[in-house]
């Protein structure tokens, strides 16, 4: 598993606050087989002796999304050992998001996590909840949006810095002309996920939207644009930003006559599979559970220690680029829908 090295520093401030986490929820719990028992679930532990909380999160993609449930896998585990009530709700319309963070500004919860797909939609709404006194934190999306909104911290991976990796990735193999296809318009995270691609690609890149919510759709246009690139110079590599339009790609590359390589942001058990079978070159992973979980950690231990991770930074969850090499040991996380 290599990481980029750009990000190598905040990468290594990140595993430190992760571990601190660790170590603060460890003093809770008891040691020996039973805590070996957990740590196999993915995390949780002895419940805390703490209040009961109530935390909601509120994303821009929810249930069905498999990036999204580890994303709430995480989240429930931290919530199990810290005695919180876990509420989650999602929308990918900015507005509905804004109108979902306000029922629970309205249900008086303890925390609310966000996601910041579309920030400009969300700004006001989160400025209620901090001028409520309900601390927000901020994960996956819009880290540089984080801090003027007034969130305590933002978790997440720096999307500059992945796309980055990824040109780099893609100049290393040779690779000289890539298409980057965006799931959804207006996600400020994925045009910074391609913007990096091409900073740091010594070749060409081209984008390319499609109906994310459309898988046929996504398809059929990538299929098309692969052969439609015969004439106009071909694409050696695909880069989809989201684990589920890999195989969508694979299937468009096929449909398509092309022998582009296909890769991927964000990691599931089908892109472990990919991986393996060399369907897929390589993938970023992100680690979504620890984005789900640091994130409640840290409204717990914001109102039971006074804690604010991350001294005003980013805390960085990613990214790291996974091959075939790392599928022995990725394949039991994915199973259980932890990575």
């Amino acid at each position: 598993m290599r990481t980029n090295r750009k990000a190598a520093g905040r990468t290594a401030a990140a595993l430190l606050t992760a571990c601190a986490l660790a170590l603060v929820a460890g003093c809770s719990g008891s040691g020996g087989k039973d805590s070996e028992d957990k740590a196999d679930d993915g995390g949780g532990g002895t419940k805390a002796k703490t209040p009961r909380m109530k935390i909601a999160m509120v994303t821009h993609s929810g249930e069905g999304d498999t990036f999204w449930d580890i994303v709430q896998s995480g989240a429930e585990v931290a919530a199990a050992k810290d005695n919180v009530d876990f509420l989650y709700a999602a929308n990918k319309e900015g507005k509905e998001q804004a109108q979902l963070i306000q029922s629970y500004i309205d249900q008086d919860v303890d925390g609310l996590v966000v996601s910041l797909a579309k920030p400009e939609a969300v700004k006001a709404v989160i400025a209620k909840a901090t001028a409520a006194g309900i601390p927000v934190v901020t994960i996956n999306s819009g880290a540089e949006f984080s801090k003027p909104f007034g969130a305590l911290s933002h978790i997440g991976q720096d999307e500059a810095i992945a796309g980055e990796a990824v040109g780099e990735e893609l100049t290393r193999r040779g690779k000289k002309k890539a298409l980057c296809v965006i799931h959804e318009q207006g996600n400020v995270s994925l045009e910074e996920r391609c913007a990096g691609v091409k900073k740091a690609f010594g070749g060409t890149v081209e984008n390319l939207n499609v109906e994310g919510t459309n898988m046929p759709s996504s398809t059929s246009s990538i299929e098309a644009k692969l052969q439609s690139g015969k004439s106009t110079g071909e694409f050696d590599t695909v880069v989809t930003l989201g684990a589920p339009f890999a195989a969508a790609s694979v299937k468009a590359k096929a449909g398509a006559g092309s022998n582009a390589e296909i890769n991927t942001f964000d990691l599931n058990e089908d892109v472990v599979k990919q991986l393996k079978a060399k369907e897929i070159g390589f993938a970023v992973d992100q680690q979504p559970y620890l984005q789900g979980y640091l994130a409640v950690d840290e409204l717990w231990l914001n109102k039971n220690n006074g804690n604010v991770v991350g001294g005003g930074k980013p805390v960085l969850t990613g990214p790291a680029l996974v091959t075939e090499k790392d599928v022995p040991a990725l394949e039991k996380f994915t199973a259980r829908g932890t990575r």
